[in-house]
């Protein structure tokens, strides 16, 4: 499977991706390095570990709630694509549906039904 940032989406930031952005994380979340460096720095100081155990969306007022909103179905969408990418990755290794819908707690048929209609490009 191969990676490219572009058309990715920090799932923290929403920042989207181009050829020179680098992301970090996996399972389909990903995250910027400017938003790595800030957790890393918020993470590392226990007076602003307390500030992030509060939902960060209080602060918000409503435009910028809004404004939020499609950046979080982009990272639906992202991790939508990563499973699809994930499916064919392990449909080229031979695996069942009946492996694959078990490890999604599902059925053969409802694995197939979700995953075997479109195209996946690795």
């Amino acid at each position: 499977m191969a990676f490219s940032p572009i058309g990715k989406t920090c799932s923290f930031c929403g920042v989207a991706g181009t050829a020179s952005t680098e992301f970090a994380g996996g399972l389909g979340a990903l995250m910027c390095r400017a938003c790595v460096d800030r957790y890393h720095e918020i993470l590392g100081s226990p007076e602003k570990r307390e500030r992030v155990r509060r939902p960060w969306y209080q602060e918000m007022d409503d435009e910028t709630a809004l404004a939020t909103l499609p950046k979080i179905l982009a990272t639906a969408n992202q991790v939508e694509d990563y499973a699809r990418e994930w499916v064919g990755v392990l449909r080229d290794r031979g695996l069942s549906w009946s492996e694959i819908g078990r490890s999604m707690g599902v059925s053969r048929q409802a694995a197939w039904q979700r995953f075997s209609q479109t195209k996946v490009v690795h």
